[in-house]
Formats: C-alpha cells, sequence, structure tokens
C-alpha cells in the first residue's frame, strides 16, 4: 500500500500517535507525516504511506491556512487551553478587531511558545519549561499572508489565517490579544489546508477503519509542483545528471506521466537528483 493519505486529525490525539493508530490499522510500520499538529488542535495532517514516505520532505508545505478561536481574559502558560492560568482581565468589550487583525500581515519575526517542539542545544522548548529551566528563545521569522475575521461573540474571536511554516497561531492569538489589550490564549484550531491539501478531502480516523478512504498518488500529490519530463528514465534510475539551466527544484516525470524524482540545481548548468521515488 503506497500513497498520500489526508487524515483529519481528531483533538486529545498527538500526530504521532495518528501516525501509530494508521500502522496499525493498514498494517504498515512505513507511515509519516509531513507537519505536526498541537494534541488540541483538529484538521490536516497529511501522513506518506509505504514508497511514498521518500515523498516526505517534498510535502512539507510552505503555507497553511488555520481557522483559530482567541479567548479573551486569560493567558496562560502554553498559550492555549491545556494550560495553567497566569494572567486575568474582566471582559469589558473589544472594537476595531479587524483592524487590529490586518496589522499582523505580512514579514515579522515571532517568539514561539516555551511549551513547544523547537530544539535548543538539542533539548526541547517544552523540556525546559517543564523542569523550570531558564533558556534564550530567538524569534523567528514568519510570514502572515491573508488574515480574515470570521467572527466576534463576547469574549471569542474566531479569525482564519494564511501563514508561512512554522508560524505559531498560538502566539499569534497571544500578541492579538495583547493588542486588543487583554491577555488571552488560543481556545480552538483547525488546520484547513496544508499546501495543496484541504480538510473538504481529509478521512476521519473511522472512515479509514471502515476502509472509506483514497489514497492519493504520487502524481496526484505532485500534480501542482513544476514537472521535467524525460525521454529516457533509466537517467534518472541510475541518478545521472540533466543537462539545464532551471535554477529550482522540479519533480522529475516520465514520458508516461510517473512520478520519478525530485532533481535540482548544482549550479554548473545541470540539474542533480535529489530523491528518487520510483
Amino acid at each position: 500500500m503506497n500513497g498520500i493519505l489526508l487524515v483529519n486529525k481528531p483533538s486529545k490525539m498527538t500526530s504521532h500517535d495518528v501516525v501509530n493508530k494508521v500502522r496499525k490499522i493498514l498494517h504498515t510500520k512505513k507511515v509519516g507525516h509531513c507537519g505536526t499538529l498541537d494534541p488540541d488542535a483538529t484538521g490536516v495532517l497529511v501522513l506518506c504511506i509505504g514508497k511514498a514516505t521518500k515523498a516526505l520532505q517534498f510535502l512539507m508545505s510552505e503555507e497553511k491556512e488555520y481557522i483559530a478561536t482567541l479567548s479573551l481574559g486569560q493567558s496562560t502558560d502554553t498559550f492555549d487551553a491545556s494550560g495553567c492560568i497566569i494572567e486575568e482581565k474582566e471582559f469589558q468589550g473589544v472594537s476595531h478587531v479587524d483592524e487590529i487583525l490586518q496589522t499582523f500581515l505580512g514579514q515579522q519575526q515571532q517568539m514561539p511558545p516555551i511549551y513547544s517542539a523547537i530544539k535548543v542545544n538539542g533539548k526541547k522548548l517544552y523540556e525546559y519549561a517543564r523542569q523550570n529551566e531558564d533558556v534564550d528563545i530567538q524569534p523567528r521569522n514568519i510570514e502572515i499572508k491573508k488574515i480574515e475575521l470570521l467572527s466576534q461573540k463576547d469574549n471569542l474571536i474566531q479569525f482564519k489565517v494564511l501563514c508561512s511554516k512554522g508560524t505559531y497561531i498560538r502566539s499569534l492569538c497571544v500578541d492579538i490579544a495583547k493588542k486588543l489589550g487583554y491577555p488571552g490564549h488560543m481556545s480552538h484550531l483547525i488546520r484547513s489546508q496544508s499546501g495543496y491539501f484541504y480538510l473538504d478531502d481529509c478521512y476521519s480516523l473511522e472512515d479509514i477503519e471502515n476502509g472509506h478512504f483514497h489514497l492519493l498518488t504520487l502524481e496526484e500529490a505532485f500534480a501542482h509542483f513544476e514537472h521535467y519530463m524525460v525521454d529516457d528514465e533509466n537517467i534518472v534510475i541510475h541518478g545521472k545528471l540533466i543537462k539545464s539551466d532551471i535554477d529550482h527544484q522540479v519533480v522529475i516525470m516520465s514520458k508516461e506521466g510517473k512520478v520519478l524524482a525530485v532533481y535540482g540545481p548544482n549550479g554548473q548548468g545541470y540539474l542533480k537528483s535529489i530523491r528518487g521515488l520510483f
């Protein structure tokens, strides 16, 4: 069984929990995911099955879309609803919410949460937090490409955001709350899109257990990537260079439309094999 499986991750499960569950259902150890989702979050989790695990690194999308709910009035140590409350302020209303959201558009630096899996000196940040150890957290470069207010009811603000890989929506919620004059935390999160993969095309774990799912082929998964066709696929099978002035990664296809490999420039007028996918 080889291909790409789109899962609607349930809450209260880690991404690795989902991988292990799918391994048992499909009776294969070769399952990997393309981008972690927090345990409390739901939505698009892209899994590569069997030989398709070779494609993992190329399906780690640079662009993701989320639907988040920000709760104003309480902040937590984890920046989400699972944490301990560390600050409170009575909610007395907000205005100009959409205007505030728009101030977050563009490239910027973001401070990640201490409760995250980012490694500093070989140790994950949440491990420092749990052991009450000090650690120097550096801001990360991110980009907010679109942000849209969906609803506002009392102290709850729901918004949709399209952002670069590496953006922490928990941190974004905390920063938005500060601009609105309140402590706040992310109370709910749905990943609605990961690259070219959408929530509407995802299957629940129950669907998968009941055999109601479709595995995307590599050809379907790489349909939106730039393609380069070769007449003789043996060139790719043997990992040979391809003369070309292309200066970026491309998916190498056979004449029959089969995905063979991902190639990239070697800086000397040739494309070299980055990973065979056959």
